[in-house]
């Protein structure tokens, strides 16, 4: 019974300290993405937030990623991006994944043939048309984002 009295404090250190520990931050997480360079990205999200993701599709009734991407470039910036994932791959410049700013594109390699982009807003996070969820937010240090990211290229 005495080892056991003796124990108890120890476990609640241990378990105290473990909690107050500051976990090594990756890259991306101290940038908050809601911030005024952002708010032109933010108000098309709000716009597009929830729309289902429909290949081909290119509108409020159902959209796909590289038209969401194209479209929030246009309204948010007036910037004309091609409209296919293979076509926007190859415009603008890579940017090093520690060099991402908001407004990136960011790319996946989600099949053997199949790509995907999204808008990075900072703070580990970007914006997409997901095939099962539509039109959200994402982070990158998400196991399936992170295990299929390929490189962002700045277009502005």
């Amino acid at each position: 019974m005495k080892i056991v009295k003796l124990l108890i404090p120890y476990g609640i250190v241990a378990s105290l300290s473990a909690c107050s520990s500051q976990p090594s931050q990756a890259p991306h997480t101290q940038v908050n993405y809601n911030n005024a360079a952002n708010a032109p990205f933010l108000a098309e999200y709000k716009k597009w937030q929830g729309v289902p993701y429909r290949l081909g599709g290119t509108n409020y009734s159902g959209v796909d990623c590289s038209a969401f991407v194209q479209a929030v470039y246009q309204d948010a910036y007036a910037v004309n991006l091609p409209r296919t994932t293979a076509q926007q791959v190859k415009i603008g410049h890579k940017v090093a994944y520690d060099n991402a700013q908001s407004g990136d594109l960011v790319f996946f390699k989600t099949g053997r043939k199949t790509r995907h982009v999204g808008i990075y807003l900072g703070g580990n996070t970007f914006m997409h048309a997901s095939t099962s969820k539509g039109v959200i937010l994402s982070r990158l240090d998400n196991p399936y984002w992170a295990s299929t990211f390929w490189h962002f290229r700045n277009v502005q």
